[in-house]
């Protein structure tokens, strides 16, 4: 949205999306469009964030022209889960995700279970659902506790936090120890649930009996309840289709795909590939593919510095190129395409004009074309083992390869994670090689190479990346035409 008025020169609201914007969308092939901060956002946070020295001195190098109206507030210190009036209304929500519908994509909105706004309703009409303290815990840690009068009485509360950091200062931490709290969460979620098509949920393993009680300590009642098994499974009860996608974090993603997520961050693997990590890239990629089908990838999200500022202008290639054609989701983040480089605090409600980065926005369309193909959403996916090419040379590790089959369409991954060439001999391990001559198209340029399929089944494919080199190859036989990149 934020983009959108910048491009256009007026504000943009959920009735006033350019018809021209939504098309542009999906013809990138995208599924879904998540689109964050659309519920009311807390006038407690936003004077917190005209307040805080740090993000001022942020605010004010990205936006030489910054006006205070340009901090809107934080849109995970959910005031109500309502439709901020600045964006439009409920109804004009619906009408988007028709548009959306129309043109094969679904609607994900936010769900924020841990925490509301510290200046959200709860904390006068239901203070009991939060989280309470005395004036011991707030002399001891101010930044974690503050004092609210409600209802002729001074109570002291919580801010919402996670068990290795100080609260965030615009919310009031839920207490999900007891049953209201769960019960009236459950109802926020079903009330989400009939107004888009899957949630994204903030730090979603927060709310999890273990990880709460390491948090504030207590016990659950009763013992055994958890959150989210029952949340989930009443929200897909009503609708089947629904998905649900948790930020999740501390390698905790199988337990949260458990608890009935859909799909789960796949944290570790940016971290693996954000440190060029091969041998850890590779152990990771070697998890039961029920675990792989269920995870987000991503290398760029609001959270994380623009992937091409994290990774650089050469290492960001291959590590898109490793993460986004694995099985599961893959993320891609607002301006990520166009190669963008700031990375935009989410308070605010403009962003700098950052001119298009024209090879990195030529590779991504390459990559995105190519993964629009059913192969990479229907095809059978397997990790490759590279082979040392000659005996003494260690670089075949740095190489990470997989590849999908669908319907006689074969791809195949290969990517070089070091700063150094690597050389190595890849087994395809794909059926009918043999006795054929095949031709390798690289999908992301211009690059084709013809092999003999009897070479392929006894030696495998050689390889010689140079550093961070990468490839997307359609592999087909020799002569026939390539193959279109929908199928």
């Amino acid at each position: 949205m934020r983009g959108l008025g910048r491009q256009s020169g007026q504000p943009v609201s959920l009735a006033t999306v350019p018809e021209e914007e939504l098309e542009r969308i999906a013809g990138y092939g995208f599924e879904a469009v998540w689109l964050m901060g659309i519920w009311l956002r807390s006038r407690w946070s936003r004077r917190r964030a005209r307040s805080h020295p740090e993000l001022q001195a942020r605010i004010r190098q990205l936006l030489p022209d910054y006006h205070e109206q340009d901090v809107v507030g934080s849109p995970y210190a959910v005031a109500d889960y309502r439709v901020d009036p600045a964006l439009g209304s409920d109804g004009e929500l619906q009408t988007l995700r028709q548009r959306l519908a129309r043109r094969g994509m679904r609607l994900i909105l936010d769900f924020v279970p841990n925490h509301l706004a510290a200046d959200h309703p709860w904390i006068d009409e239901h203070p009991g659902r939060l989280m309470r303290a005395d004036r011991e815990d707030l002399l001891k840690s101010p930044e974690d506790y503050f004092l609210h009068r409600t209802n002729g009485l001074d109570l002291i509360f919580a801010h919402g936090r996670d068990p290795n950091y100080p609260g965030w200062t615009d919310t009031v931490q839920l207490d999900y120890r007891l049953p209201e709290t769960r019960e009236a969460m459950e109802r926020c979620l079903l009330q989400i649930a009939e107004r888009c098509d899957g949630v994204r949920c903030d730090m979603a393993m927060l709310p999890t009996r273990s990880i709460f009680l390491r948090t504030w300590g207590g016990r659950f009642e009763p013992p055994e309840a958890q959150f989210w098994p029952r949340a989930i499974e009443k929200v897909k009860k009503l609708h089947p289709d629904f998905l649900a996608i948790g930020e999740v974090y501390w390698d905790m993603e199988w337990e949260l795909q458990q608890q009935g997520f859909d799909y789960t961050y796949d944290k570790r693997l940016y971290d693996l590939l954000l440190a060029d990590d091969s041998r850890g890239t590779r152990l990771r990629l070697n998890a039961e593919i029920e675990f792989q089908n269920h995870l987000a990838r991503f290398v760029e999200n609001h959270d994380e510095d623009r992937a091409v500022t994290a990774f650089g202008d050469h290492r960001v290639r291959p590590a898109a190129v490793v993460s986004m054609t694995l099985p599961g989701m893959r993320l891609f983040h607002d301006g990520q395409l166009e190669g963008n480089r700031l990375q935009v605090p989410v308070q605010l409600a403009r962003r700098p004009a950052e001119p298009p980065d024209p090879a990195l926005a030529g590779f991504y369309r390459r990559l995105i074309q190519a993964l629009q193909h059913p192969v990479f959403h229907r095809g059978e996916w397997a990790p490759l083992t590279p082979q040392e090419e000659w005996f003494g040379n260690p670089s075949f590790n740095n190489i990470i390869a997989h590849r999908w089959i669908f319907r006689g369409h074969r791809r195949v991954t290969v990517a070089n994670l070091s700063s150094e060439p690597a050389q190595c001999f890849l087994p395809l391990n794909l059926p009918g090689l043999g006795g054929k001559n095949w031709q390798f198209e690289d999908l992301l340029g211009e690059s084709s190479y013809s092999r003999e399929g009897d070479d392929l089944v006894v030696r495998g494919l050689y390889l010689d990346l140079p550093a961070h080199g990468c490839h997307l190859f359609d592999l087909r036989l020799a002569g026939n035409p390539a193959t279109s990149a929908r199928g």
